[in-house]
């Protein structure tokens, strides 16, 4: 094996141990942010990626577990949504029902964000959070 072959697997080993660490807190962080935005286990699934549903409510019980890129990407983009929020809605009140409410915004074409992110798609997820940062300035 050449050296760069040798190299790129050193980062494989790398990355795939910091996503694993990334795991537990990611989880945490997602369950409290779908309490809080009072989803339902089915909402959940889809903004995860559609997990099987046993896969899903082990991770709910142990709040740890393997976490594939997608669903690490899926929940940094949820916390980046999340954060935006409440910069732009200092009333959590008034953040967590932006989510649901019928925008006009052509991003959303008269749908909600939340509708929007429920596509199942991980780009959906990225536009809501490049939206509401424009609208951050």
């Amino acid at each position: 094996m050449s050296t760069a072959a040798h190299r790129i697997e050193d980062a494989r080993g790398h990355y795939s141990h910091q996503e694993a660490e990334l795991a537990g807190p990611a989880l945490r962080a997602f369950f409290k942010l779908a309490e809080r935005w009072d989803l339902r286990v089915a909402e959940q699934r889809k903004l995860l990626g559609d997990p099987p549903e046993s896969t899903f409510y082990k991770w709910k019980r142990e709040q740890d577990g393997a976490l594939s890129r997608d669903t690490l990407e899926r929940i940094s983009y949820l916390l980046g949504i999340f954060k935006a929020l409440t910069i732009l809605f200092p009333q959590p009140d008034r953040a967590d029902a932006w989510l649901r409410k019928p925008n006009s915004a052509p991003t959303f074409a008269g749908h909600s964000a939340l509708q929007r992110m429920l596509s199942g798609n991980v780009s959906d997820l990225f536009v809501v959070r490049q939206y509401l940062d424009a609208q951050r300035g």
